[in-house]
Order: C-alpha cells, then structure tokens, then sequence
C-alpha cells in the first residue's frame, strides 16, 4: 500500500490568557491511499486539532503549528500558503465536521451550500451543480433529493445534516475524507446508518478515511488501523484486529474495558476510568496517563516513554508491559 499522508513530529500549541495550551505533542504516523484510519480518544485529547491543522482551520494566533511536517502526495501542506490550501480543501480533501447544525449556514439552502464547492473547484454551471447535488444528496440516503435542494438546514433531523455534510465534503470527489466524529449526538440508529454510509465510501469508491472519534466500538468494524491518543500524545498505533485482541496501552485496556459488551455477564458492572485527564497547560515530564493508570511504576513519573514497537505494526508509549508487569 502506497504512502497517502505522511505526519511527522506535529506539535501545536494555543497560546491563551491562562497560559500555553499543549494540544498536540509531536505526533507521527503515516496513512496509505485506500486505507481507513480512526483517530480515538478523550475530548480534549487532541484529535480534530492534529487534522484541523493538517487543512490551516486553526485560529492563528492563539493557535501555533510549532513543529512538524504534512506530506500529502510529496507537498507538505504546513508549507502551504492560504491560497493553496483553499485549492486543496474540498477539492482534494474534505471534511465533515462534528455538529452539522453550526457547520451548515443557516441562511442558506441546503442546494447553494453543496453546489458553491463544485462551482468553485470544478467551473460547474449552476445546471450541471445542480445535477451533481442531486446525485449526491440521493447517494448519501436523503429521498427525493430535487425536492430538498431548496430547504434550509433546521429543516432536517440531525441524521439528514449529517448525510448532507458527507454530501458537502464528497462534491468534488475528494481523494481523502477527514470526518470528524460525524456520529456524536446521533441516536444509535442513525450512527450505524452513518457507519454503513462511511462503508461504501470505502468499499465502492475505495476512498482513503480518516475518522475521529471517541467511541471504540464505533470503529470496530469499520477501520483499518487506529491510534488511540491522550493528552495531545499518541500511545498506541495499531491494526483493528490487534487493537481490539490484545490492547497492549493501560489506557486502551481501560477504555475496550468502558465499552459495553453482549457477552458480559449480566451483573457485572461496566469499569471506569479512575480520575480526570490531565491540564494541557502543563507539558508532563512523566507518562501523562500515570495518575490514572493501574500498572503506575516509579519510573512512569519522571520519565515520558516514546512510541516505540512491540510487535510488528503495533506500537506503544508505555513503560510496562501490561501482560506480564514488567517494565521495559
């Protein structure tokens, strides 16, 4: 699988009156074209700003890329002025952002928001727009699509902006699709409709997806590879299957061990996460999921350990090794 997108070192910091936020802390991974990778964690962990900087979305100031670099298709898109990236964003990548009510502009039909990229990156005429908002619209699950070209967003149930917004961020058949827990705030229903739409985009048109969330078992069945992160770190890469058999961090054991199972016995209760995340506002010199975790050894404190391998494909920012209790 050839190299799609290739992090490096990605740092970023939000300078605020209380202080510097340490949001992202020098993450590196690689995505290949075609593959689906999910982005796991707590709120506040870093996530949507490690890929709303890839794409310039941060405020800056008080946000700040300190370090890193963003090779897509042999550019580094931190290198890139505002102008290329306005060619970029919806042109080559898309994203469907978390709340589809603040995202969509409430003044403006559903059809003019879908059509205004296609007419901006791809010189569409307002017939030929039209037709391929229609199109999308049907593909993506909205029934009689010409009829709501003309309606307004608070027109729809939240299920059917989120189909929209998918509908938005696919208009110019992007080559990659950033999708921001799209499934938040969805009742169950609608979020496994989401999964099955985010499915054929990578079964039928074998489209490369990165997909943030903070529920494991949203991306079961629908990932390739995911990289747990906590605290602005990443401290577990791995692929689905591995992740899910043989979680190798505490704070991936910790988190399969929250999720709700069918086969769990009947009275057993569901395990919490003792504790509370970190201040951002501290860059740890220790592990910074050490006052949390179960398997804490002395050296977790002073000590912050690297992503490093344990198996092939599958690595770890952990001091002990979780099976045996040994450190490492």
């Amino acid at each position: 699988m050839s190299t799609f997108l290739e992090v490096q070192d990605l740092t970023v910091r939000f300078h605020t009156p209380e202080g510097t936020v340490h949001a992202v802390n020098g993450i590196s991974y690689e995505l290949g074209e075609g593959e689906t990778l999910a982005l796991v964690g707590e709120s506040g962990c870093g996530k949507s700003v490690s890929m709303m900087s890839l794409l310039g979305l941060i405020p800056i100031p008080p946000g700040e890329i300190v370090s890193g670099r963003a090779i897509y298709r042999g550019t580094d898109l931190l290198e890139m002025t505002e102008h290329e990236l306005e060619n970029i964003r919806g042109a080559e990548i898309g994203m469907v952002f978390q709340d589809p009510m603040t995202s969509l502009n409430p003044v403006l039909t559903i059809g003019r928001q879908i059509t205004e990229s296609l007419r901006v990156h791809d010189g569409s005429n307002s017939e030929q727009a039209e037709r391929r908002a229609i199109e999308l619209l049907d593909w993506v699950g909205i029934s009689d699509p010409a009829n709501h070209l003309q309606d307004y967003p608070h027109q729809f149930s939240g299920g059917m902006r989120q189909r929209v917004m998918i509908a938005m961020a696919l208009a110019c058949s992007p080559s990659l699709l950033i999708a921001d827990e799209p499934t938040t705030a969805l009742d169950v229903t609608i979020q496994a409709q989401i999964v099955e739409l985010a499915l054929r985009l990578r079964e039928q048109i074998r489209m490369t997806i990165i997909w943030i969330t903070h529920d494991l078992g949203v991306v079961a069945g629908l990932a390739d590879r995911v990289i747990v992160m906590y605290a602005g770190y990443m401290v577990e890469e791995a692929g689905i299957e591995d992740l899910y058999e043989d979680p190798r961090h505490p704070y991936t054991l910790a988190l399969l061990a929250a999720l709700p199972r069918a086969d769990r016995r009947r009275h057993s209760r569901l395990k919490s996460i003792r504790g509370a995340p970190p201040s951002m506002l501290v860059q740890p010199t220790g592990c910074p999921f050490a006052s949390r975790c179960e398997f804490v050894i002395e050296h977790c404190w002073s000590a912050n350990p690297p992503l490093t391998p344990v198996v092939p494909n599958h690595r770890i920012a952990c001091w002990v090794d979780i099976q045996t209790g040994d450190s490492r």
